[in-house]
């Protein structure tokens, strides 16, 4: 048995230890989920930089910690999450190191009544099965992706999300993901069904209580059925020592919208990968990314949107602030299959390197099968732009702070696309600290 085999080995053994065993005689299509990804995660192995999709990221250092499944503590109390509270919004879900915590959640009894389902998925399971059945681990399939398996193997609690047909949910639904524990592996999950005409806006957070290291493991599903309208907000702070793993499978159908803005700034490694299929004509979406990393930090995106019907659009803008010897990784893939005539995509990658030992690989990628289709994509590495320095300078600008305002502004101009004023004016803070340096 090789090395790498004794690891992954290790590691599975360590993440499944705490697995809750699904009775014999259970037939319920939950359990047989859980049962079927269970398995599946058995006969997969961890990735190493030997595999193509992951040769510039190396999560051995994740397969070394020592982890424990989370356990039950006493919950934080409402001041101690109070930091992370939004004020645009007045729905939301709260879930403490993976468990949901109603105590801290907000308005949701009677969302109901206004076209809008949001409540613990261990409880919709049994009253929204009709619903819920035909997406939850399906959009993220798990056959062949470990963390996805893993994560629907310890299938419970979870954030749903229902809107109802023609509902337009005015405020944004706030689903916040708290880490408490040293040395843990958490599962968070999260559903969003968007019926036919529905418009939504989510934030999906995850923070941190402690600085130590735990692994997050999340897996995402989002549905858009005809004509719906859906802007996703994810924003990643978690501990510095963290590791996370995320999965996000997303579902576009006839004539909706799927529009995402995605923040990586926590985590000593972090990978997120997002995959959008436009299923049908007039289909649409639109990602923006930023990821801002510094020390010995790594960041990798992997994203895929995959036009399978005529006519789709699509909108791509990655960014990535690199400091110290952090490293970043981008690989964007715009997928159009035969028969996906008129298509009109675009992509950008564009990376700015703060320092000399900043490492950036990024890899925007085209697989075209179709005549009759607009599809560019380009990619950018380098440093500050010395022109717009000596332009600042001429002003009056000090040079560290010229260099500390052109980086700001590298990184606000995709924090300015969230469409939640307090969302925004937090993350604007905190890259705006993190871009400040006190010399060249």
């Amino acid at each position: 048995m090789s090395m790498s085999m004794v690891v992954s080995n290790s590691y599975l053994d360590s993440i499944l230890k705490g697995q809750p065993q699904l009775p014999p005689s259970s037939t319920t299509w939950f359990n047989q989920l859980r049962a079927h990804a269970l398995e599946q995660a058995g006969t997969l192995q961890v990735p190493t930089t030997r595999d193509e999709e992951w040769r510039f990221t190396d999560i051995s250092p994740l397969t070394r910690l020592p982890l424990r499944p989370s356990h039950a503590i006493s919950a934080p109390q409402v001041t101690d999450v109070k930091r992370f509270q939004l004020d645009d919004t007045t729905i939301r879900l709260v879930f403490v190191d993976g468990a949901f915590m109603p105590h801290l959640s907000s308005r949701l009894e009677g969302s109901e009544h206004e076209g809008l389902v949001v409540t613990d998925l261990s409880v919709a399971v049994a009253t929204h099965a009709s619903v819920i059945e035909p997406h939850l681990g399906r959009l993220a399939g798990f056959e062949n992706n470990l963390f996805a398996a893993l994560n629907t193997a310890y299938l419970h609690h979870g954030a749903l999300i229902i809107v109802s047909r023609n509902a337009k949910i005015q405020k944004p639904v706030h689903v916040l993901f708290i880490a408490t524990q040293a040395g843990t592996a958490i599962h968070p999950r999260c559903l969003l069904i968007a019926q036919g005409g529905s418009e939504v806006t989510l934030v999906e957070d995850y923070v941190a209580l402690q600085d130590e290291a735990y692994v997050t493991n999340a897996v995402t599903e989002i549905a858009l059925e005809n004509n719906a309208r859906v802007n996703h907000v994810r924003v990643q702070r978690d501990s510095m020592e963290a590791f996370h793993i995320a999965n996000c499978a997303v579902s576009v159908a006839h004539a909706s919208c799927y529009r995402s803005v995605s923040v990586a700034l926590g985590g000593r490694i972090s990978r997120y990968d997002l995959n959008a299929r436009l299923e049908a004509e007039g289909a649409e979406c639109f990602i923006d990314g930023l990821a801002l990393i510094k020390g010995r930090q790594l960041a990798d995106t992997h994203t895929c949107i995959d036009h399978a019907k005529p006519p789709g659009t699509s909108r791509q803008s990655h960014k990535c602030i690199v400091d110290g010897a952090a490293h970043a990784v981008f690989n964007g893939k715009i997928l159009v299959r035969a028969g996906a005539l008129r298509t009109d995509s675009a992509q950008s990658s564009r990376n700015l390197l703060l320092s000399a030992r900043a490492r950036v690989d990024t890899k925007p990628q085209l697989e075209i099968f179709a005549d009759d289709v607009k599809c560019a994509h380009g990619a950018t590495v380098g440093q500050l732009d010395h022109e717009e320095l000596f332009y600042l300078r001429s002003r009056g600008l000090a040079e560290t702070a010229a260099r500390n305002l052109l980086t700001y502004a590298f990184g606000a101009e995709i924090i300015d696309r969230i469409p939640i004023a307090s969302l925004k004016y937090q993350l604007e803070q905190i890259v705006l600290e993190q871009t400040e340096k006190t010399g060249p």
